[in-house]
């Protein structure tokens, strides 16, 4: 059997392309070293999903997976538990204040509905938070959350419904190739031959890379999350604290749909590699800073903690694009921590992609993807 697409890896990225792929009347074929759906860093993620970013590729990929997210139970039928509950980014110095308040220019010219509060009105939102030295926050009520699980369990059987067949617990040795076409993939269990190859495969982005000649900067770090038991709702939107301490450069937290608040932390130094170990440094670190800034949080019981991987580009923006070694492999890779937000609007415009059928807005988007870019800049407040 020739398969129109083989899909690498069943994640973030690789689920929702896979599917849409399969709607459009493709043969989709997904492979997965793990044995299920959504098992690497996918089930990891907090659930946040936000538009807030200061690019324009990250921006129209993000408002679309809002508008599919928003409105998935209502198109699909399964609920996820969406919430527009908001992200935020208070300031509690002068000059990030400063330069929230110039990126939300940026931001309005992309057409982001975001606004400036002041102390006392964010502390309407989220009631308690500490005042002092608090200079104001952006506030942006369109963001939101659903749950990882929810949602990687209806795009899954979604996409078997459409077609899509799966192989799981089979890894990907040799990607073969003839006249600059990759021709086949193959595995420890298999091999199997395709018009078109999407590697969308996370951790591992590099390595598959890697089986055609391409250099992908991708180099996953590691990052610790926790949840507590679930309360009556409190507060309203993420807060991300963007000061750095030690041990840390930020961390953020959110009150999830179901009411539990689900935290996390990124570590400065970042910690490379991928060891899914929690740590006994995570909880305390975090906790003192969330407490510091938001003490209404000091009696909540901690259910559990985890740790997962942020897939990282030199400059905290996606590879996605066709490689240059074998034309018909596409790579979607390097989502630094945001393929949930990402991912159903990315399987859009991979779909696009892979079918030839590219805007010009797609095209204009895909800029801030381009893996050939010089990887000068990196994105503010990523």
């Amino acid at each position: 059997m020739v398969y129109d697409v083989i899909v690498i890896g069943a994640g973030s990225i690789g689920l929702p392309t896979a599917m849409y792929l399969a709607e459009k009347g493709q043969r989709v074929l997904v492979l997965d070293s793990e044995h299920g759906p959504g098992q690497q860093n996918n089930k990891k993620a907090i659930g946040g999903v936000r538009a807030t970013h200061s690019d324009f590729g990250k921006i129209s990929v993000c408002l679309r997976s809002i508008e599919i997210l928003r409105t998935w139970q209502e198109e699909r039928g399964d609920d996820i538990g969406w919430m527009s509950n908001g992200y935020s980014y208070p300031a509690y110095r002068e000059q990030d204040a400063k330069a929230l308040k110039d990126l939300m220019k940026i931001q309005h010219s992309f057409g982001l509905n975001i606004q400036w509060l002041s102390a006392e009105d964010y502390n309407k939102i989220v009631p308690g938070i500490k005042m002092e030295g608090l200079f104001g926050s952006t506030y942006s009520p369109e963001d939101g959350s659903c749950s990882p699980l929810l949602m990687t369990n209806s795009f899954y059987f979604h996409a078997l419904k459409a077609g899509v067949e799966f192989r799981f617990q089979e890894t990907v040795q040799k990607i073969l190739t003839k006249s600059a076409k990759a021709t086949h993939v193959v595995t420890n269990a298999g091999t199997y031959e395709a018009h078109t190859v999407i590697n969308a495969a996370g951790n591992h982005a590099r390595e598959i890379g890697a089986l055609i000649g391409d250099d992908l900067q991708v180099f996953p770090d590691n990052h610790e999350a926790g949840i507590t038991e679930p309360v009556a709702r409190f507060f309203g939107p993420m807060v991300i604290d963007m000061r750095k301490a030690p041990g840390s450069a930020n961390f953020y937290f959110y009150q999830n749909i179901e009411g539990q608040v689900v935290f996390c932390i990124t570590p400065e130094p970042p910690i490379l590699g991928i060891d899914n170990r929690s740590t006994s440094e995570f909880l305390p670190m975090c906790s003192k800073r969330m407490i510091e800034i938001y003490p209404r949080l000091r009696n909540l019981k901690v259910r559990r903690t985890w740790r997962g991987q942020y897939p990282m580009t030199p400059d905290g923006f996606p590879i996605v694009g066709r490689s240059e070694n074998c034309k018909n492999v596409i790579h979607a890779v390097g989502m630094c921590g945001q393929g949930f937000m990402l991912g159903p609007g990315m399987g859009e415009l991979l779909c696009r992609m892979t079918l030839d059928q590219l805007s010009e807005k797609d095209i204009r988007v895909l800029k801030s993807f381009d893996p050939k870019r010089e990887f000068g800049k990196e994105e503010a407040f990523k």
